[in-house]
């Protein structure tokens, strides 16, 4: 049985890890899936090759750990979530996952997995677990919680979420991937996000005198 890794071996690992997904993320939008090799990805990073085949040992795990890694935590504060009112949570959750998918490589990094994937079979059956990322657990904890508190009647927890998502990808991300000069205003974008968590609300949302009541304790 291999040793637990000491927290000093845990920070190296964690900082060559963030240089190795900082040289990958620069060399796959500059170059392409094709011609970024791992060889080029551990040079810029300034790590070994084995350094790097031990935390990513295809291209396939790779890219995907840095197309997760620019949906990943930023350093902006948690999402503040309004007590007892459904919609608004929404809403919070909502500009948060614009705020995610407005980053800047995110529309490059899709771009690459629409054109490259069917040539790479590799990267085509590889399957990115964006579940894994704050906003969208947060989304589905949101809804659990609700669910099981009684102000919300939702049968099925993935299919409610991907329906929020979708109303706003659909609205603010997909046409800019399509459509590289296409914009939305701050306006229209929050309109989009209001009227997604309007619809969700009266859709899963619970009349006041059928919720069940709060148990003490």
């Amino acid at each position: 049985m291999s040793r637990p890794l000491s927290a000093y071996h845990r920070g190296v690992a964690a900082t060559n890890r963030e240089k190795i997904l900082d040289a990958a993320v620069r060399l796959f939008l500059d170059s392409g899936y094709d011609r970024t090799s791992l060889a080029r990805v551990a040079e810029g990073a300034g790590v070994s090759k084995a350094t790097l085949f031990k935390q990513f040992p295809t291209k396939a795990a790779l890219f995907e750990a840095t197309v997760l890694a620019a949906g990943g935590s930023s350093d902006s504060e948690p999402v503040a979530m309004p007590t007892g009112d459904f919609r608004g949570g929404l809403v919070a959750l909502g500009r948060a996952y614009a705020e995610l998918l407005s980053r800047p490589h995110m529309v490059a990094l899709m771009r690459i997995v629409i054109a490259e994937s069917p040539r790479f079979p590799e990267l085509r059956e590889r399957t990115f677990d964006f579940g894994t990322l704050p906003v969208l657990s947060s989304l589905r904890g949101y809804l659990q919680a609700q669910s099981a508190a009684g102000s919300v009647d939702i049968d099925d927890l993935d299919i409610a979420s991907a329906q929020f998502l979708g109303m706003i990808a659909s609205a603010i991300f997909w046409p800019r991937l399509v459509h590289g000069t296409w914009t939305i205003t701050d306006e229209e974008q929050v309109r989009v996000i209001d009227e997604a968590a309007l619809t969700m609300a009266r859709r899963y949302s619970k009349p006041v005198e059928n919720r069940t009541p709060a148990r003490d304790g």
